[in-house]
C-alpha cells in the first residue's frame, strides 16, 4: 500500500520561507513523477510543482515560479519543496502526490494516483 506523508507546514509571516517534505516507502517514487498541489478554502486543488524521478526534471506553476525549488534527497525517497517569499495568498493545504512516469508534465489532479493527507500552510500579512 502506497503511503505518502507530508510534513513541514506551519504558519509564517509574509516574505518568509517554509520547507515541505514528502516521504514515501522505498521505490514509491521510482520511475514516477512526484507533484505538489495546494487547495485553499473554496477553491479547487491546483498544481504547484513536480519532479520526475528518472531525470530530476522539474516543472513549476507560473503563479509560483521563481519562489519554489523542488528536489529529491540523495536516496530519492523524500521530496522537498522549498518555498520562499511567501504571500498571504499562498495560504492553503499542500498535498504531495505521485503520478505514473508516462505523463510528461502532469499538472491535473486526474493524472495522480496517490495522495498524501495534506499539510497546512498559513501566511499572515
Amino acid at each position: 500500500q502506497v503511503q505518502l506523508v507530508e510534513s513541514g507546514g506551519g504558519s509564517v509571516q509574509a516574505g518568509g520561507s517554509l520547507r515541505l517534505f514528502c516521504a514515501a516507502s522505498r521505490d514509491t517514487f521510482r520511475n514516477n513523477v512526484v507533484g505538489w498541489f495546494r487547495q485553499a478554502p473554496g477553491q479547487e486543488r491546483a498544481f504547484v510543482a513536480s519532479i520526475r524521478w528518472s531525470c530530476g526534471c522539474t516543472y513549476y506553476a507560473d503563479s509560483m515560479k521563481g519562489r519554489l525549488t523542488i528536489s529529491f534527497d540523495n536516496a530519492k525517497i523524500t521530496v522537498t519543496l522549498q518555498m520562499n517569499s511567501l504571500k498571504p495568498e499562498d495560504t492553503a493545504v499542500y498535498y504531495c502526490a505521485v503520478a505514473p512516469g508516462r505523463w510528461l508534465r502532469p499538472t491535473g489532479t486526474v493524472n495522480y494516483d496517490y495522495w498524501g493527507q495534506g499539510t497546512q500552510i498559513t501566511v499572515s500579512s
